[in-house]
């Protein structure tokens, strides 16, 4: 994982993750803010990383890693609820920490 995360997007130190850590970068400050916005907009229902995904019609593997990285920021929290993802496997259920996005 590369040094400057969780504000830039992280690696395993693979050649293939670096490419595509460094693919992402910029635009990540932007899916991170349409994230925390999406999961703030919840209120205390939250929303899990699929339910934000569709909420912004993107693709799950977009919204992921900025759940992660919003979460090492302190910017979002597991609420404690879970709900069933596309899967049918229980999903942490996010909660913004801040009432928006900040930044």
């Amino acid at each position: 994982m590369n040094m400057h995360y969780p504000n830039q997007p992280g690696h395993r130190g693979i050649d293939t993750s670096i490419e595509a850590a460094a693919l992402i970068a910029p635009a990540a400050g932007k899916l991170q803010r349409m994230v925390l916005d999406a999961i703030a907009g919840a209120g205390v229902s939250g929303r899990t990383t699929d339910e934000v995904a569709g909420f912004l019609g993107l693709n799950r593997t977009s919204v992921q890693p900025r759940t992660s990285e919003l979460r090492r920021k302190g910017l979002i929290r597991d609420s404690g609820l879970r709900r069933p993802n596309a899967s049918g496997v229980r999903a942490i259920v996010w909660s913004a920490t801040r009432g928006k996005a900040h930044g």
